[in-house]
């Protein structure tokens, strides 16, 4: 661990040079990429100083408790029971900072949800999870843009697909792919019993164009008048827009923008969104069993958490975690949760099993 820190501070120390040279602001993309690294590199370095100073400490006050004199002896023995306390604390602390970070989690994500088993009911709780996860992101202040609603005529969303923007969203939301089982009476349901439905949900980070090479030419764009619920342009003009990836088969379509411009450029985003995906996957698979042994797998078949309404339950079946809060939960309060799911997540990386 130690050569490893004393390189990243000697690549800190590196860069921080370059980043001084007259020339660097003539190169913007340079400058940007050297920056990015510093500001990574920065938290570890300072608490690695941190942990060089409270060593250097320890062995200071050891060689303080054999001075001559009683008094700073007693001191050097108080203060060293302190020190070397700190010492431990901080390496636990160094070692989670050096465990590998996910490329993704600084990334915009694009949301998915399904009604599958279930009927309608199915459709129904995909509208809740729907309106749960715009409650959240209110409360870490992201953006939601709905970009195609495919809507339930008994409520609800047989499909809905939109995307979230701001800090570290993927970080976040990546624990939530997988098929979400919800127990309650439905509202059609006159005896009053219990059913199962489920809703599948998935989320993928948004690509950058470096990681996504879209050739046009594989491209086929077709335009439809838009249905559903919507604006002034629904069923009035061609603004839908239908994007065919013709080497891979993948269909994005878009209606939910106010123009057929909006909607052309939100569905070639999305259609980059999910070739990316395509790449990850294929990486994945090559993977092997890491892929399977991660919480955020991304597997849309894999029953990831159950919303029990007559119990006020829910339970994330991945890592065992109940709380009965579901009525919080729905109502966006999902920190209890997600912060769950981010701590074993960091405990299994910490025991290697990732």
């Amino acid at each position: 661990m130690i050569d490893r820190l004393d390189k990243m501070e000697e690549r800190y120390n590196e860069i921080n040079a370059l980043l001084m040279e007259p020339d660097i602001s003539k190169n913007i993309k340079r400058m940007t990429e050297l920056s990015k690294e510093q500001s990574s590199l920065a938290p570890v370095i300072s608490l690695y100083i941190e942990y060089k100073k409270a060593l250097q400490n320890v062995v200071d006050l050891k060689e303080m408790m054999h001075e001559d004199d009683p008094e700073i002896v007693e001191m050097a023995k108080m203060e060293y029971d302190e020190v070397r306390h700190l010492v431990p604390k901080i390496e636990e602390k160094l070692k989670v900072l050096l465990i590998p970070k996910d490329p993704n989690d600084t990334k915009n994500v694009l949301c998915e949800i399904r009604g599958a088993a279930g009927g309608s009911e199915a459709n129904i709780f995909a509208g809740d999870l729907y309106r749960m996860y715009v409650k959240y992101c209110e409360t870490k202040k992201w953006k939601v843009v709905v970009t195609n609603a495919e809507e339930n005529a008994a409520g609800g969303f047989s499909k809905i697909e939109f995307t979230i923007s701001g800090d570290n969203v993927f970080s976040f939301m990546k624990y939530e792919s997988g098929a979400h089982r919800v127990q309650r009476v439905p509202q059609t349901e006159s005896q009053g019993r219990v059913h199962t439905s489920t809703a599948t949900v998935l989320v993928l980070p948004e690509a950058e164009d470096v990681e996504v090479n879209l050739n046009m030419g594989d491209v086929r764009i077709d335009t439809y008048r838009s249905s559903g619920a919507g604006g002034q342009s629904v069923n009035t003009t061609d603004s839908a827009v239908r994007v065919t990836h013709e080497p891979t088969g993948l269909i994005v379509t878009c209606q939910d923008g106010k123009s057929q411009h909006e909607n052309k450029a939100s569905a070639l985003r999305i259609l980059k969104i999910r070739l990316f995906d395509l790449v990850m996957q294929e990486k994945a698979e090559k993977e092997g069993e890491e892929r399977r042994s991660k919480i955020g797998s991304g597997d849309r078949s894999e029953k990831v958490r159950t919303y029990n309404y007559p119990q006020n339950r829910i339970t994330d079946h991945r890592i065992g975690f109940t709380i009965l809060q579901l009525d919080r939960v729905m109502e966006g309060k999902l920190e209890p949760i997600i912060e769950a799911l981010i701590n074993e997540d960091l405990k299994r990386k910490l025991e290697g099993k990732e």
